[in-house]
């Protein structure tokens, strides 16, 4: 078993509704356990930005799975939550990244971790401090609380 971190974020539909699935999917699938959660914040789109705001989270998960089935896992999430890649980083109903997978470099044709803009992104940033202010990212081989800065804000969600 080792830890992994995900990063999930849904701007259509019941957001909030479509994050807790995800999550019980993901925690009643085999290999998979969810060991925490971070608080929910709602964000401003990246990219292109004429869409809804989103709310993003992040998850530790301790895993049997290899980075490929975890990956292959959190695409078959996305589908069940009807996810549909019309618009490079369009709206969705459900987005998970791996963004870290124990202290592993991995750079396949289908899956890049640490995943690669995490570290210039508030959105996935500030919820993975609040979980592993202590893992060390390991391109950078800094602890990620060490790697939030005060450029870095995003607002907790309030329903």
């Amino acid at each position: 078993m080792l830890n992994a971190y995900l990063g999930l974020g849904s701007n259509i539909g019941d957001r909030e509704a479509q994050l807790n699935e995800a999550i019980r999917i993901l925690n009643n699938s085999n290999g998979v356990e969810v060991t925490n959660t971070s608080p929910i914040y709602e964000t401003e789109p990246v990219g292109y930005v004429d869409q809804p705001q989103f709310l993003n989270l992040c998850l530790e998960v301790q895993t049997s799975l290899t980075a490929q089935d975890l990956l292959k896992l959190c695409m078959e999430t996305e589908q069940q939550l009807h996810r549909v890649r019309d618009i490079h980083w369009g709206p969705r109903t459900l987005d998970i990244d791996i963004l870290l997978y124990g202290n592993q470099i991995i750079d396949d044709s289908n899956l890049i971790v640490p995943h690669p803009r995490m570290i210039e992104r508030a959105f996935v940033l500030i919820p993975l401090n609040d979980i592993a202010t202590n893992v060390v990212e390991p391109h950078s081989n800094k602890k990620i609380g060490n790697l939030v800065t005060p450029d870095n804000s995003v607002k907790k969600y309030k329903k």
